[in-house]
């Protein structure tokens, strides 16, 4: 038997999951719990083989409630099942150990082939959370690029950033900071290439984002 404790706020919500999920043969609902805090403190005494967690619940919500779950129980599998694939909450539900991720309209079969999955270690992920997840890796990935970056600029591009976004010209700029111009083009070139960007305008804007100047 696939023993499941389920997690969910609404009670209506846990009485619907047992009446679905108690009709197969190999699933036996073993414990419920009404936010993530009391989760935690029953699966530590229940140890299930695989929890449903809803994500959005007063109090300790899902996405802490399984990191706590899984410090209590570490061999308990968590399936997210929550109303929305929302943004916020999809990577930080994964990150947190989910191995799952469905959304409320699920059919009744497919949830119960998603508890038999887990609690083989199969995950099962609803196509849209599975995209909101990437597109958060993707921007979390160019986050890091744009830091990368920032953190390769050198203190006197640094000044010539400054002066673009302040709107200098090379002259000025060079002017400014008792350099040649041709040393000025050779810091915008070297800007552009460690920031990622396609011209002077971007590096203004670049340096106003992250106040650089004042705006």
């Amino acid at each position: 038997m696939i023993r499941v404790m389920l997690v969910d706020d609404h009670g209506m919500v846990r009485e619907g999951l047992k009446y679905y999920l108690e009709v197969e043969d190999d699933i036996e609902v073993v414990g419920e719990a009404a936010d993530g805090r009391e989760a935690a403190a029953l699966a530590g005494s229940l140890k299930p083989d695989v929890i449903l967690m809803d994500l959005i619940m007063p109090g300790t919500d899902g996405v802490e409630g399984t990191r706590l779950c899984l410090e209590t129980s570490p061999g308990s599998k968590i399936v997210v099942l929550t109303s929305k694939a929302e943004d916020d909450l999809v990577l930080p539900a994964v990150r947190a150990g989910a191995l799952s991720y469905l959304l409320k309209d699920v059919s009744a079969s497919d949830l119960a082939g998603a508890i038999r999955g887990a609690a083989s270690g199969k995950p099962t992920l609803d196509p849209m959370a599975a995209s909101k997840m990437m597109q958060q890796v993707q921007e979390d990935r160019e986050d890091r690029e744009d830091q990368e970056g920032w953190t390769r600029i050198s203190p006197r591009e640094m000044e010539v950033l400054r002066l673009i976004a302040r709107g200098f010209g090379n002259k000025k700029i060079a002017e400014e900071l008792f350099i040649s111009e041709r040393t000025v083009k050779t810091h915008v070139t070297h800007l552009l290439e460690k920031l990622d960007l396609h011209d002077r305008t971007q590096l203004a804007i670049y340096a106003i984002n992250n106040k650089l100047v004042e705006s």
